[in-house]
């Protein structure tokens, strides 16, 4: 399985010929709505840090056959494409990749804000490991998580509820995204801690562009 950061919380997974795209958002370089040959484009929930509608179009243009995946109430706002509806255990197979939604709520920012869907994702492919991109939430800790895509910084989110996560998860091996909320500087605090109190010796700090192996 590979795996390359495109920026933010979007994240390119490629296995058994396959090729999945999650959350293409704002935060996420030009080169993610360039990409082609996509087999499918998850959205986890509908905020433009995780789908950029303004670009979204020439993503879709360039990936006419990709199957969209997405939570009910992103389903229901996005103007462009033919949207599947994803849910908490619904699985969907694409090519040689199985996807299985994980919850169903975006985390709590504050109370008088109402809470949105949100839907993460499991992928999985036979002799493959399996990678779960949780989106906006920490609710959810599904079992048998190899690689976990991990929300480093939000604004619903502390840095002992992100520890505590990993820890529910226990993945072999995590990699940040949804860190382009911390600056520079404050980036090794963050990092220094998570990777100091999670207890998994596998984290790979990579940045908004890299790409690693699992």
């Amino acid at each position: 399985m590979q795996i390359t950061r495109f920026g933010h919380a979007a994240v390119l997974v490629e296995a058994a010929d396959t090729r999945v795209l999650i959350d293409p958002g704002g935060f996420s370089p030009d080169e993610t709505f360039a990409l082609e040959g996509l087999d499918a484009i998850v959205v986890t929930h509908q905020h433009p840090d995780h789908l950029d509608q303004g670009r979204w179009p020439g993503l879709l243009e360039r990936n006419r056959d990709a199957l969209l995946l997405c939570d009910p109430e992103t389903a229901a706002i996005v103007e462009a494409g033919d949207w599947t509806q994803n849910g908490d255990g619904v699985e969907t197979v694409v090519g040689g990749i199985t996807l299985r939604g994980v919850g169903a709520q975006h985390a709590v920012i504050l109370p008088t804000i109402p809470r949105i869907g949100n839907v993460g994702v499991l992928l999985h492919a036979p002799g493959e490991p399996t990678m779960f991109h949780p989106g906006d939430s920490y609710e959810t800790a599904p079992e048998g998580v190899d690689v976990l895509a991990l929300p480093l910084s939000a604004p619903w989110a502390k840095l002992s509820e992100t520890v505590d996560f990993a820890q529910r998860v226990g993945p072999k091996t995590l990699f940040p995204i949804h860190d382009r909320t911390i600056s520079e500087a404050a980036y090794g605090i963050y990092w220094g801690q998570l990777t100091a109190h999670s207890g998994v010796e596998d984290a790979r700090l990579l940045g908004q562009s890299d790409t690693t192996t699992a």
